[in-house]
């Protein structure tokens, strides 16, 4: 290549390093090949189908992925960053995947850089930053993941977990003082007890969590499909598709049962940010084209989640009939609370800060 024509090229990667916007999806290809590399954190392979996710992007573009800390909860993501701000090996995230509530957060602490998918109109409003910082992927709800080769009578709603059959059964599926997936366990209780009243579930899910601790209900462990399959936590408060893909993995060793519970039913939005500090800022534009694809977006359904894009894709019937009838009955979904971010915000501070003084218990 003649000097001119290397220049104009290197000027134009440099160019697209910081564009906002995917004005070019080829030129993107070949920036991000160049780099060759992609930093992720946090993304357990059972967790939404990201093996597959992961598997589909590398085969794709013949990028090598380097798997960070795979079971790190949102807020170790926004610290990892913070860590590895003048670090450009594999140990700086370039790409995050965060509870919501988490989102907005570390666009305020100038941890993210603005990028637009080629599929930017077609993300809800409700669930992105209007100025691309941050934007919602994939959603599910939480639910009752139970071994019901040790628990003979399942729960289906979160009162039943008070009961002395269920002594030393119940955990959460994370910290709930740094996980987004264990705070919003604590708020789905807690707006069963508050019977929908999202001012006061906040309160109600600490309560109700300190009781499950006092009658010895509550295991302080991380509930994983290997603690529940062991036996060490035969109930698990997790997100329905993570338990539906254990139920999957496991083949039936030991039987697995997923609930969604009758009220308190929460849906949790999970956000995509690349991070300011990026090593391979063009990988990481890449891989949010790829999560935000209709192929992207048609692996979340095949890892039982649902993707933020269904309504697009369903209205240009992309969607295979096969994905749809794996997932559980619609109805369950009915009465799904999507809490806006002003309430996860107002929530997470009362969980964060008050489970050590109302529980008491530490998750690990």
């Amino acid at each position: 290549m003649n000097k001119p024509l290397r220049c104009a090229v290197l000027g134009a990667l440099a160019l697209l390093a910081n564009t906002a916007f995917a004005d070019n999806l080829n030129a993107l290809i070949q920036a991000a090949k160049k780099e060759g590399e992609l930093n992720v954190i946090a993304l357990p392979h059972d967790w939404c189908g990201y093996g597959g996710v992961i598997a589909g992007f590398k085969a794709k573009y013949g990028i090598k992925v380097n798997e960070l800390n795979p079971d790190a909860g949102s807020a170790d993501e926004l610290e990892a960053i913070k860590a590895n701000k003048s670090n450009k090996g594999p140990q700086a995230p370039d790409v995050i995947d965060v509870g919501l509530s988490f989102g907005p957060q570390a666009k305020a602490a100038g941890l993210l850089q603005p990028y637009k998918v080629s599929n930017w109109k077609t993300i809800p409003d409700s669930v992105k930053d209007k100025d691309g910082y941050w934007y919602g992927d994939y959603y599910g709800v939480l639910a009752f993941e139970v071994n019901k080769d040790l628990v003979s009578k399942t729960p289906t709603d979160w009162s039943d977990l008070l009961k002395p059959e269920y002594k030393n059964a119940v955990a959460l599926a994370g910290d709930p003082r740094a996980a987004n997936q264990a705070i919003q366990g604590v708020f789905a209780a807690g707006l069963s007890q508050s019977k929908g009243n999202v001012a006061k579930a906040a309160d109600a899910g600490l309560k109700f969590f300190a009781q499950l601790n006092k009658s010895g209900n509550f295991v302080p462990v991380i509930g994983k499909a290997a603690s529940l399959a062991q036996g060490s936590t035969p109930i698990v408060i997790r997100w329905d598709y993570n338990a539906l893909a254990d139920r999957d993995t496991l083949k039936g060793n030991p039987k697995v049962e997923v609930v969604v519970p009758k009220s308190g039913v929460v849906a949790g939005v999970y956000a995509q940010g690349i991070s300011a500090y990026a090593p391979h800022p063009n990988a990481a534009k890449l891989w949010q084209e790829y999560l935000f694809s209709d192929e992207g977006q048609l692996a979340w359904l095949k890892g039982y989640c649902h993707p933020t894009r269904f309504n697009d894709l369903a209205a240009r019937k992309k969607i295979p009939q096969d994905l749809l009838s794996r997932m559980p009955d619609a109805a369950a979904y009915k009465k799904a609370l999507f809490p806006t971010l002003e309430q996860q915000e107002a929530y997470k501070a009362v969980i964060t800060k008050q489970w050590d003084g109302v529980v008491g218990s530490n998750v690990k």
